[in-house]
Order: C-alpha cells, then structure tokens, then sequence
C-alpha cells in the first residue's frame, strides 16, 4: 500500500505544502486527545490509523472564515485506510474507537511544546458528536477554554 506521494497529494489534493516530521501517537480505547492547534507555527497534518479506529475530528478556528466553528469528522482505521488532511490553522482531535489505536502522521512544521495551544473538546458551540460521553483525557486537555473565550485569548495576543 502507497502511503504518500509528493506528486500524487500535490495534484489529486492540492496539498503541496512540505512535511517535516512524521509522528506516531498510540493510545487505549475511550482516550480523546485534543483539541490541539500550534498558535503561530501552525501545521498541517496527514493522519492515518496503522491499527484500530479513532473518530478523528478537524475544526476551523480562524475567525474571518466562512467556516469558522465548524469541523469535519471522519473514522480512520487500520481497516478503511482512509487519511484525514488537517490544514494548517485547524485544531484536531481524535478519539479512540478500538481496543487501541496507533496514528501516524505527517507535519507541515516542526512540533513546538510552547506554541501549544487547545480548544475545548466538549464545546457546545463545535456540536462534534463524539462517541464517547465520558472520555479519558489529558490534565491539558480538560483546561482547554470553549471557542468564545479562544477566540478572546488569540485576539488578546494579536
């Protein structure tokens, strides 16, 4: 199975931005990770599952587009091997579906903890419907503010 191809993403997509760092993230059934963003070294992601099934999850954040609030949400699995294209500017999530799952991915830009920042996984004003009530999370991932107030604090900070 053909994973990437610079030729083939660049024109059957439009994606000709270059990726820089592959990562590889694992983790149990009921774990949801997200919603993560980096603030001015923004990445796009390719995201595969190489084994199980996350509901995986791209919002857009950026409050002068027609989409802004808005997400799109799609199942990966080792089985379906279906990508996800999270563009540059997007916050992304997935939640775990399987017993475990194991996600590879593709950035645009360089990780930097310090640029970190998160939007809310159970924000009211996203509607995601994730498919879990009760997930496991991060200490970091239940402190992520609702969308009104992110969109205060990346004002704030011009």
């Amino acid at each position: 199975m053909e994973t990437f191809s610079v030729r083939r993403y660049r024109d059957e997509a439009g994606i000709a931005l270059p990726f820089v760092q592959d990562n590889v993230s694992q983790s149990g059934r009921g774990v949801l990770r997200g919603l993560h963003f980096q603030r001015t070294r923004p990445q796009g992601k390719l995201i595969q599952a190489i084994a199980g099934s996350v509901f995986d999850v791209a919002v857009d954040i950026d409050p002068d587009s027609p989409t802004f609030g808005r997400h799109a949400a799609v199942e990966l699995s080792a089985g379906n091997h279906r990508q996800a294209w999270i563009p540059p500017g997007y916050a992304h999530g997935f939640c775990v579906t399987s017993e475990s799952a194991t996600l590879q991915y593709k950035c645009t830009d360089y990780y930097d903890p310090a640029d970190e920042w998160g939007l809310a996984w159970n924000c009211p004003d996203l509607a995601i419907p994730w498919p879990v009530d009760d997930p496991i999370l991060s200490d970091k991932d239940r402190r992520h503010p609702g969308l009104a107030d992110l969109v205060r604090r990346l004002r704030e900070q011009g």
